[in-house]
């Protein structure tokens, strides 16, 4: 039954059946129009109030619950709903990765047209909840308010966060409380820092105004126990600035990199900022399988250090190296997978467009004393080409694990052109690697495929797909 409410509609007594793309779920209007819902379990019975109808599909959100699904699970997190960060925090651990398997799946088979073997059952994260090494925090001196405290009469004086954009909204700021997703002593950081900053009357930024001192805070942890802390400021006040730095350092002696960043551009980015060392290192290490990666400020590392492990097992045993190989290790980032294979191969060549990436890929090679590894910087689709090949060998295998938007055509090409014994393609974006792999299936064959799960409490999962050469 439907009725009209101006121009959107509500559908009652709606069943939601499937789980979708980017985390939204999905029912069926009576008119057999798709309807896709940010805030529903499969197996929810529920009113719908549509706001976007397209040709083939609404938009809408529940709004009245009249049976709720056996999938569902209570969530840990008191600020779920509002952050937008953990949207799957309401189904139970085992009906997501179900959810996260079966998109892999459909993604495969329905884009790529991919004749896929027996699929591997996901792998799923050993840790449900803390399991992030790096968290971003914003300042902001105009929190979100919720609709009973903009309803009360109540004078409020406590408008400073510390937390999440509210997601859609760039200038609103969720103040967090306790986060489930970084272990401790992340809370504490943030939540001392926060009430040292009001203390001292240290002035929260107004995105709208760029106005302010404090920017943002990011927490960077890791299995060895160290723990990086960067602070961004708008502006220099030096006073404030070690009045702030110092409580840091005294109060939380465990953190063993105390960094800052002075941005007064209208972004809160640091790649193109100094960031400058206040005590202790300007780097932190990971370990992994007795390799140490150097992380400092901008590296970029797999979020999921355990299930990172995990994925680096796979992504070498689906190479199926046996030391004699040379192996090509496509947007290599920083060269995790590159050291991880490398003991069983007989030289790798990484390839990444940025340098400072490269730069600590280098280095952490020679921290690592690996000899049989090179890399190399530049566009993808511009290094990666028949003169580089001529340079380096043809190699018996490639790994590449490519950004959420897939590989270049040019670089399927090349590959193609190649044509190495095993392609091991590892993917953030079952979709995009659908599409490259549909370009790739006249000369390569799916023989293994393994989803996991590197993100519980979301719709995001990787996948590894290894080809080999029909």
């Amino acid at each position: 039954m439907s009725r009209k409410k101006s121009r959107k509609q509500i559908f009652e007594q709606v069943e939601v059946i499937d789980a979708g793309a980017k985390g939204k779920t999905i029912a069926k209007a009576p008119d057999g129009k798709v309807i896709f819902l940010p805030n529903a379990v499969p197996g929810d019975v529920v009113d719908v109030q549509t706001f976007k109808k397209r040709k083939a599909y609404y938009e809408g959100k529940a709004t009245v619950f009249h049976k709720l699904s056996e999938k569902r699970t209570t969530p840990e997190c008191k600020h779920y709903g509002t952050c937008g960060g953990c949207k799957w925090q309401d189904m139970a651990y085992e009906h997501q990765l179900y959810y996260k398997q079966k998109e892999v799946t459909n993604n495969l088979t329905r884009i790529g047209h991919i004749e896929l073997p027996e699929v591997t059952p996901i792998l799923g994260s050993k840790d449900q909840y803390f399991y992030r090494n790096k968290m971003e925090f914003s300042f902001s001196d105009s929190r979100w308010l919720t609709l009973e405290e903009i309803q009360s009469d109540k004078h409020l004086d406590d408008k400073n966060a510390l937390g999440f954009h509210i997601p859609g909204m760039w200038d609103k700021i969720l103040d967090v409380k306790q986060c489930y997703l970084q272990a401790d002593p992340s809370n504490a950081i943030r939540n001392g820092v926060k009430e040292f900053a009001i203390a001292n009357g240290l002035e929260f930024f107004n995105t709208r105004n760029q106005t302010g001192l404090l920017r943002t805070m990011m927490i960077r942890t890791s299995s060895t126990g160290d723990i990086m802390v960067l602070v961004q400021f708008f502006k220099e006040d030096k006073a404030k600035r070690e009045l702030l730095l110092n409580y840091i350092a005294t109060t939380f002696p465990e953190v063993s990199s105390l960094q800052y960043v002075i941005n007064n551009k209208a972004n809160d980015t640091i790649y193109d900022q100094d960031v400058i060392c206040y005590k202790g290192r300007d780097h932190i290490f990971e370990n992994m399988e007795g390799l140490k990666f150097k992380i400092n400020a901008k590296s970029f590392y797999q979020t999921n250090s355990n299930q990172a492990y995990e994925l680096y097992k796979i992504t070498r045993d689906f190479a199926g190296l046996t030391g004699h190989e040379l192996v090509y290790d496509l947007y290599t980032g920083t060269g995790t997978i590159a050291q991880f294979v490398s003991k069983k191969a007989k030289k790798v060549i990484g390839v990444e467009s940025v340098p400072d990436a490269i730069k600590a890929a280098q280095e952490n090679a020679q921290l690592n004393h690996i000899k049989n590894v090179e890399f190399f910087v530049g566009d993808m689709k511009n290094v990666f080409n028949a003169a580089f090949i001529n340079t380096h060998g043809e190699p018996d295998v490639i790994i590449t694990d490519p950004p959420r938007d897939g590989m270049h055509k040019d670089v399927v090409s090349q590959i193609l052109n190649i044509a190495p014994k095993r392609v091991v393609y590892v993917s953030c974006n079952s979709a995009t690697q659908a599409r490259d792999l549909a370009l790739m299936d006249a000369q390569y064959k799916v023989i293994k495929t393994q989803a996991v799960d590197m993100f519980p409490q979301t719709f995001h999962v990787e996948n590894v797909v290894l080809l080999e050469r029909r």
